[in-house]
């Protein structure tokens, strides 16, 4: 912990170069997200306008829908958890400059992050579709089932308290151990490297974005939400009882929504 304070501290160059890359990669990602909000609201208008003159809007997605919904999936993911990698390629960058290693190396290891990342944007792509396809899913892209959000929440709820999520939320929160029992030397060290330690950071994460159906996919108010709560599980000073406070909690709302159906 003193190792990644005290390189934030006093970042060397290639530090500070990274810390404003991390910076402008996740404005742009949040600038995208509010563009995108106002289409979508725009869309969702001309929707209710075409129902009321009892034209239905529904239709399956073509090919370029499926890729939209995919790139906005990739954003999300972007601007959600850039900032909670940060302690992690911010100590990368300066054990790798020490060992002399090349700058390209920690562009690999961030690689392995969005590769990652990328990966769960196609499943959480497919989970919508297969939910459209079902006719399950409201024009504000939530489960249109209180029986469906119920099971999302309590099964979202109920893995914030296994060991699977605290092993994984171990592994983000000591960064410095990760690296000295998982350290390859090399670009292509780096890229697996990057993809290890994506996977803990998705396994750490993956159950709150599906949090997303439940409320909302383009909901921004709780995209933010979820956002400061990955961040300060990751790095905050009590996050491990954050994710397990957060679990108890999504838990009880989702046993409450299946229990004013039952």
């Amino acid at each position: 912990m003193l190792n990644r304070l005290s390189l934030a501290r006093r970042p060397g160059r290639d530090q500070v170069f990274l810390i404003t890359c991390v910076v402008l990669l996740t404005a742009l990602a949040w600038a995208y997200l509010f563009h995108l909000d106002r289409q979508m609201a725009a869309a969702m208008q001309y929707d209710r306008d075409m129902a009321a003159m009892g034209m239905s809007m529904d239709h399956p997605w073509t090919v370029t829908e499926a890729l939209l919904t995919f790139a906005m999936w990739a954003v999300m993911m972007v601007a959600m958890m850039a900032a909670s990698v940060m302690p992690m390629l911010l100590l990368f960058a300066g054990t790798h400059a020490r060992r002399g290693g090349a700058s390209p190396a920690v562009v690999f290891f961030g690689l392995g992050y969005f590769i990652v990342w990328t990966a769960f944007s196609a499943l959480a792509t497919l989970a919508q579709w297969a939910l459209h396809q079902a006719a399950m899913l409201s024009p504000a892209m939530r489960v249109a089932s209180p029986r469906l959000g119920g099971v999302v929440l309590l099964v979202v709820g109920v893995y914030q308290l296994t060991p699977w999520k605290n092993k994984c939320l171990t592994h983000c929160r000591s960064p410095l151990g990760f690296l000295m029992t998982h350290w390859r030397d090399g670009q292509l060290g780096a890229l697996r490297m990057g993809l290890a330690h994506g996977a803990y950071c998705l396994g750490c994460c993956w159950a709150l974005m599906c949090v997303l159906f439940v409320v909302g996919v383009m909901n921004l108010a709780w995209v933010a939400v979820l956002t400061v709560m990955v961040l300060l599980e990751k790095i905050g000073p009590a996050g491990v009882w954050i994710a397990r406070v957060a679990g108890v909690a999504i838990a009880i709302r989702g046993i409450l929504l299946l229990a004013a159906i039952a």
